[in-house]
């Protein structure tokens, strides 16, 4: 497995750096998931304001009857343990970014990507869709505030938010947005979204259990 930091254009850094000089400042996590070719690591390294560290290997012969490759097949890496990267969304606010692997295979590793997450950010493609239900159902059941980012591909059929949203039968109140995992700005927004909706969900939860 090879771990390495990968080139960023916005980025000066060489590693990833968690000191923090201000005190007060706020520093959450955010869980980037979703099915095996979804976008997730083009996502975290669109974003990151250092060079974004990838745990990824070649896809190979031995994997063709194990991973599902259908409408990713030019898909030629894969994750294997995660993606990091991080992102200042403005001063006092830097969000940690840990992306899952997307085969079946390493879901083991998500209970520890996931501890301590203040919410995620689960990646579809319309193409694929059923390869996010699993990604759903976990956050569901471990109640961790989700926003629904569809990725817009070359070429896929673009469907309305509402439709993507029964079609995966999500809780009601669920933000869907649409987005381009390779553009900051694009991917940017969808984690503002993501932090809006969790600060929401957890506040709405603190009112319930002191009411």
């Amino acid at each position: 497995m090879s771990f390495e930091y990968a080139e960023n254009a916005h980025s000066t850094h060489s590693a990833p750096n968690t000191h923090r000089d201000d005190d007060t400042a706020m520093a959450l996590k955010i869980v980037v998931a979703g099915g095996f070719g979804a976008g997730k690591t083009t996502l975290v390294g669109a974003v990151s304001d250092i060079r974004p560290l990838r745990t990824e290997e070649t896809l190979s012969a031995a994997g063709q009857g194990v991973d599902d490759t259908a409408g990713v097949a030019r898909k030629a890496t894969s994750t294997v343990a995660m993606d990091f990267g991080r992102i200042t969304i403005h001063a006092g606010l830097t969000l940690y970014l840990f992306g899952t692997p997307g085969q079946d295979r390493f879901w083991f590793l998500w209970d520890e990507l996931s501890e301590g997450a203040l919410a995620a950010v689960v990646l579809a493609d319309t193409r694929r869709l059923e390869d996010c239900f699993a990604a759903v159902d976990y956050f569901e059941r471990r109640r961790i505030p989700f926003v629904v980012a569809v990725n817009r591909f070359p070429g896929a059929r673009t469907y309305a938010a509402h439709d993507v949203s029964h079609a995966l039968d999500l809780d009601g109140g669920t933000p869907v947005v649409l987005c381009d995992a390779r553009d900051r700005d694009s991917g940017k927004d969808v984690l503002i979204r993501t932090v809006e909706y969790a600060g929401r969900m957890h506040t709405a939860r603190l009112l319930d259990s002191v009411g």
